[in-house]
């Protein structure tokens, strides 16, 4: 089930891919930031374990997972990770999407999104993270939808100065998202969405406790 922003109570299939340069310190999935040889296993160790959070990761052919996407039968395809454009990801979405499966793909918005042209593209910029790489204004003018992590005020303002004019180019979404589900920054986020025309994403998976 997605849980977060546009698609918000969509069933989904998640694809959760290896790898992320970026560092986010409040990451929810530290898990795949590093790739180490020694916690690479295969396709069908990986297809046995549980959804549990863990290190270990298999590469896959994109033949070999969209066969497992197409079975799982759900329309919605959610590509996420890690970083997922450090990868191309046009021959699977391109392979997924002619067995007319809907493409999602989350970024941090530091890396060029290889994606096709109706990929649904969603961006969460992270500005001065301790990877250190900037956001690409060719990620942002792309995005169908900014979602950005709030945990403090000055959050809004980095929003505001960096992301609104986008918004209101482009007239595409804005979501402000708070960080741990917090009082204080859900608080911020529901003021800033009042006075500013944006709006409110809860992550409603861990509140209905669905992966």
């Amino acid at each position: 089930m997605q849980g977060e922003a546009s698609f918000t109570g969509t069933p989904s299939v998640f694809i959760r891919l290896q790898g992320c340069p970026v560092g986010c310190p409040w990451c929810d999935a530290k898990h795949t930031w590093k790739m180490v040889p020694e916690r690479a296993i295969s396709v069908a160790a990986m297809r046995l374990k549980e959804a549990s959070p863990c290190d270990s990761y298999a590469w896959y052919g994109v033949q070999t997972l969209a066969d497992i996407v197409r079975a799982a039968d759900a329309e919605h395809v959610v590509i996420t990770g890690g970083e997922p454009c450090i990868y191309d990801l046009r021959p699977l979405i391109t392979k997924l999407e002619a067995w007319h499966h809907r493409v999602q793909v989350e970024t941090s918005g530091t890396y060029v999104p290889l994606v096709t042209p109706s990929t649904f593209l969603t961006v969460s910029p992270k500005y001065a993270m301790p990877g250190g790489r900037p956001v690409l204004d060719e990620a942002l003018w792309r995005a169908n939808e900014l979602k950005c992590a709030i945990g403090k005020q000055r959050d809004v303002g980095i929003v505001l100065e960096k992301l609104d004019p986008i918004h209101q180019a482009r007239d595409i979404p804005i979501w402000l998202q708070p960080l741990s589900l917090s009082s204080r920054a859900t608080d911020i986020c529901i003021r800033a969405a009042q006075h500013y025309g944006w709006r409110v994403s809860l992550q409603t998976h861990k509140l209905i406790n669905v992966r």
